[in-house]
């Protein structure tokens, strides 16, 4: 528990930019890592694994000092893309995956033969038992403040459960957008943070600027959970249309997901659905404007680039 997010990653700052799905890029990363700290992205934001693979060495091309890059997979079933990305992940190489909605046994299996570290996203005591005890290098503790998928608990009490009960380091993801934040993360015990939302508003983003500016001007209050993008409550902002289409599932999506036999399959395709609607929402001009953040948003107040956004984070 001795161990900081700076020595586990050899990085200047305690701070992962944290994988979100259609946001994070290359260019993105690469100012994370010029600028002292960490950054991931989804496996999944790329349609391809050999784009997966031209993404990775770009990376390594533009890995400095100080600097760490890694990727986020999605490791249950519905991630038909799930091996592939594992397998050119660990040909390729990077300093760590973060693994997101299932079990990491696999993950850390192969990425430890190749020396890749392996941080799991967990929401509660008995989840972060689970990976520990499969072999994690740390945990990634998803809080209730988080944007997209959150948890239900607390920042405070789930890190002061987890830094009592675990053993390897805890990143505290969620609820952060601003130094003060920050220091209140590492004062419960956190080895470090992980910052999605604040990047978001970054000039090298990949979405549009009305999502952009979106972030800018709506804060904590307007964040609200829905079910209708996953079918699992997931974090955005309070837009006119997310109020006129609401939050809660359909009584047809709540009759079928009591049928044992038939949940999986709605699920899927109310994710199918859901997704295809925020990439929509996230790369064109729409009126259907769902778009995924967290309560940190609070703290943007401009469309900067990442580096300036990484210096509000530590000073």
């Amino acid at each position: 528990m001795s161990i900081k997010l700076t020595e586990l990653l050899n990085i200047k700052y305690p701070i992962i930019q944290a994988p979100m799905f259609l946001v994070s890029n290359v260019a993105m990363v690469k100012e994370a890592m010029n600028s002292g700290i960490a950054g991931c992205i989804p496996a999944l934001n790329y349609r391809t694994l050999d784009e997966l693979r031209e993404a990775i060495r770009a990376l390594h091309l533009a890995k400095v000092e100080g600097g760490s890059f890694g990727f986020n997979l999605i490791v249950n079933k519905s991630n038909v893309k799930y091996k592939g990305q594992l397998e050119v992940l660990c040909q390729e190489g990077c300093d760590f995956i973060i693994t997101s909605l299932g079990s990491p046994k696999e993950t850390i299996k192969h990425a430890h033969k190749v020396g890749i570290k392996v941080f799991c996203d967990v929401v509660d005591l008995n989840y972060a038992r689970k990976v520990e005890g499969l072999g994690a290098d740390a945990i990634i503790a998803v809080n209730n403040q988080a944007g997209g998928h959150r948890g239900e608990i607390s920042p405070e009490k789930l890190l002061r459960e987890l830094t009592t009960h675990c053993n390897i380091p805890i990143i505290s993801a969620g609820g952060v957008g601003c130094k003060a934040d920050l220091d209140k993360m590492l004062s419960f015990g956190a080895a470090g943070v992980s910052v999605g939302s604040p990047f978001i508003a970054s000039k090298e983003a990949n979405v549009n600027e009305a999502y952009k500016q979106a972030c800018v001007d709506y804060g904590a209050s307007d964040i609200v959970l829905t079910e209708r993008i996953s079918g699992t409550p997931c974090t955005v902002i309070n837009t006119p249309y997310v109020q006129k289409i609401g939050t809660k599932a359909t009584w047809l999506e709540n009759l079928l997901n009591k049928n044992r036999k038939l949940k999986k399959w709605v699920k899927m395709i109310r994710f199918a659905i859901g997704m295809k609607a925020t990439k929509t929402a996230a790369t064109k001009a729409t009126y259907k404007t769902v778009w995924v953040a967290g309560p940190s948003i609070e703290h943007t107040h401009a469309i900067l680039p990442v580096k300036e956004i990484v210096n509000k984070l530590i000073s």
